[in-house]
């Protein structure tokens, strides 16, 4: 139960008025939208994404609403039942799979000084586990400011540590409730937490547990930030327990003197190093060698990345070439002479289209040179065109002239493939700081052309994975440019389907880093926002990825708002859910996060005969019961009965809902019946799967419903093999013996 604080704390504080009922209507098998579908309304800012469990308003007499629609089934009853997806959505999906497939090796690197993949694959709000809170907390060294902090936060009950990223407020904020807090749990809190869902009621606060909000999002204005956090701050203490907020924007405008605002200052490094070093059983001299030889202007992330491999056994005066200030001095010392034209275009080509074969780097380049030349001045002098000339001839050997390009031989299979890649992979982070400090907007300009066009090509995976790792290491320096230049006009379709799941890999990207996880899930919020349907697509597709898997529960609620609000997107949200639940499950973490409030909210529907709401509900609900894993094809419903005993009962109320509503009942029973058809392929034990899944939904069904249900899934399974006969028979026997 541990995971499911933060969706708890919303379903308390939901209000649970039911939605007017409305003529039941019959529901075509196609997924189309219903044509001119309402804007969404208006929210204000009070009533923030964060809130699950909201109802829909009441609709006023004689407006339409869109209605939603189910994929459609396969016309054999016997047949596995598949979700159809709309060809928009099939990309994503694959995109989404290819992320985690591609991208998930242990090696994989995103810029400086990050966990790599693995901070995608798991959630980033929720109880923090003993392990995870015994990893931040045992090598733990407090700075200078900490105490002050600390002291805030025992008074007070809050306290805000501001400061830049790489600070170390994350494993701050841990220690400092693990040192005031009466228990020893600590939970993290969703960076798109409102101070109006602090201070209100929407995070339920409990006795003794300390509470952390990483990386929060400023909504303060000068007129009323105090007033806020003074409400914020008489919320926790009434609750007895204690909240760490963290934030790089201090409030503007204003001062705060309801609550301490402490600006958070970095350890003493070396003794970090020390500690780490220490912990992992080095040497006496290893550790003071490593210490001695550390470079200045490392980041706490660094200095731990190198404390690692050390104590592996490499050699520190290595490690410390890829770590501190002087670790980018052989990018600033290229940059720092005289470059060609085609030289910039070869760095910035790198950058963004990164481990391409010759071919298909010379001809991106040789687009961007197009695109680009406006920015610099044309040869004049006869001599000047003829050097441009025999550059242009002589790409490849220009190549290889440039020290910021290396030649890799990459084994596939029985082959070996040639590709262009900087020296080392943090290269590329720095060349594109000095590219964006050194360049200017004509240049810009350029290359965002030669993006979108490249994108709108519909390139390939590998391609679009590149541009978008490119982006999301560009937005360090320089966020304003990326996301009005190529996440905005993208996430709406001006580079196409192609530049609408380019635009959701930009942000999954950034949820490798810590730091700009948050950042990701503000863009993606705001887009859901959107009047812009077109955005709003892209805002759950990015939502059924990486970035639903570091924010689940803010990816729920978004979702389940457009699933259920007038004007929103049904059938899109409903297949973003089907996806994340596939993602979940790929990064084995909690499917729950979808099903749990997928069940409450069927759960506050049961009275309603019927009603928009409850049709849209029950149509993603069914969505997300047919969802396969795009990679290996299997059901996952089927998959988690097997491997994840403990969401047998939420998916067995989930199968009730649907099951007990007729005009669902033949889509519901054909994909009931391709889920019990999989139990013998996923499951060594598919007779105790059955028996199990039986139970839970024969506890969910209404008493009458048992027998109908037994002999029309009958008659659907008629033609199956005699194994999956059995399994079918196992599970009515389990369902029927709940009935007395």
């Amino acid at each position: 139960m541990n995971e499911e604080h933060e969706e708890h704390s919303e379903q308390s504080a939901a209000p649970q008025g039911e939605p007017e009922a409305q003529p039941s209507q019959d529901v075509p098998d196609t997924p189309a939208q219903a044509e001119s579908p309402a804007e969404p309304e208006a929210e204000s800012e009070a009533e923030s994404e964060a809130q699950p469990e909201s109802e829909p308003e009441p609709r006023k007499t004689g407006e339409s609403e869109p209605r939603q629609q189910d994929p459609p089934e396969k016309t054999d009853p016997s047949a596995p039942a598949t979700a159809a997806t709309p060809s928009e959505q099939v990309h994503h999906n694959s995109v989404n799979q290819y992320f985690y497939g591609e991208l998930n090796a242990s090696g994989a690197q995103f810029g400086i000084g990050t966990a790599g993949s693995d901070n995608a694959r798991r959630r980033a709000v929720g109880r923090l586990d003993a392990g995870e809170a015994d990893a931040i907390l045992a090598p733990y060294v407090k700075p200078a400011c900490f105490e002050r902090a600390a002291l805030a936060l025992e008074q007070d009950g809050v306290v805000v540590l501001v400061g830049p990223p790489g600070t170390g407020k994350r494993s701050g904020a841990v220690a400092l409730v693990d040192a005031l807090a009466d228990g020893s749990e600590y939970v993290v809190l969703s960076p798109g937490r409102s101070l109006d869902d602090l201070a209100s009621g929407r995070v339920a606060f409990e006795k003794g547990v300390g509470y952390v909000l990483l990386d929060r999002m400023s909504d303060d204005t000068s007129q009323t930030a105090d007033f806020d956090w003074r409400r914020v701050r008489d919320t926790v203490r009434e609750h007895d327990a204690r909240l760490v907020v963290t934030t790089v924007h201090p409030v503007d405008g204003g001062v705060v003197e309801s609550v301490r605002h402490v600006s958070w200052e970095l350890p003493d490094l070396t003794a970090v190093l020390r500690v780490r070093l220490v912990r992992e059983g080095c040497a006496r001299d290893t550790v003071e060698g490593a210490v001695s030889r550390m470079p200045d202007g490392c980041r706490i992330a660094e200095v731990a990345a190198a404390a690692e491999r050390i104590a592996r056994g490499a050699a520190p005066d290595e490690v410390w070439r890829d770590y501190g200030s002087g670790a980018a001095q052989p990018v600033r010392d290229w940059f720092a002479e005289d470059r060609t034209p085609q030289e910039w275009a070869e760095v910035t080509t790198l950058a963004f289209v990164n481990g391409a074969g010759y071919r298909d780097f010379e001809t991106c380049q040789e687009r961007l040179e197009n695109w680009v030349q406006p920015a610099f001045a044309a040869p004049v002098t006869e001599e000047e065109q003829a050097a441009a000339a025999r550059r242009a001839v002589n790409r490849r050997q220009s190549l290889s002239h440039n020290d910021l390009v290396a030649v890799e031989q990459r084994k596939n299979g029985a082959l070996t493939r040639t590709a262009l890649v900087f020296p080392h992979p943090q290269y590329r982070q720095w060349a594109l700081e000095e590219l964006w400090t050194r360049l200017s907007t004509p240049y810009w300009n350029g290359v965002r052309d030669w993006l979108t066009e490249l994108v709108g090509a519909q390139p390939g995976l590998g391609l679009q994975l590149s541009v978008a790792q490119g982006l999301a290491l560009l937005t360090r320096p320089a966020f304003d440019e990326v996301a009005d230049n190529y996440l905005h006009p993208w996430a709406g379709g001006a580079a196409g389907p192609a530049g609408q799941s380019t635009a959701t890999l930009v942000l999954q990207c950034m949820c490798l880093d810590e730091s700009l996880a948050a950042t990701a899930l503000g863009v993606a919020r705001g887009w859901a926002r959107s009047y812009d349907p077109v955005l709003r697509s892209t805002a759950a597709a990015a939502f059924s990825g990486a970035l639903g898997v570091r924010f689940p529960t803010d990816a729920v609620t978004i979702l389940l708002k457009m699933i259920v609000r007038r004007g929103g997107l049904p059938v899109d949200a409903a297949f973003a859910l089907a996806g994340l639940v596939a993602v979940l499950a790929e990064c084995g973490q909690d499917t729950g996060a979808v099903f749990r409030p997928l069940a409450y909210r069927l759960r506050a529907q049961r009275e309603t005969l019927t009603g928009q709401y409850k049709e849209n509900l029950l149509g993603a609900t069914l969505t997300v019961l047919r969802a396969r894993d795009a990679r290996t094809g299997r059901l996952v419903c089927a998959s988690l009965l097997e491997r994840d005993v403990r969401r047998t009962a939420t998916i067995g109320e989930l199968w009730a809902g649907v099951l007990d509503n007729l005009p669902r009942r033949g889509r519901a029973l054909a994909a009931l019946n391709a889920t019990l058809r999989e139990l013998p392929a996923v499951s060594e034990r598919p007779e105790q799967v059955a028996e199990r899944f039986g139970e839970a939904v024969g506890e969910a069904l209404p008493p009458d419903d048992g027998p109908p249900l037994a002999a029309a899934l009958r008659q659907v399974a008629a033609r199956a093999d005699e194994q999956t006969t059995a399994v079918v028979e196992i599970f009515l026997t389990a369902v029927l013996s709940t009935k007395g």
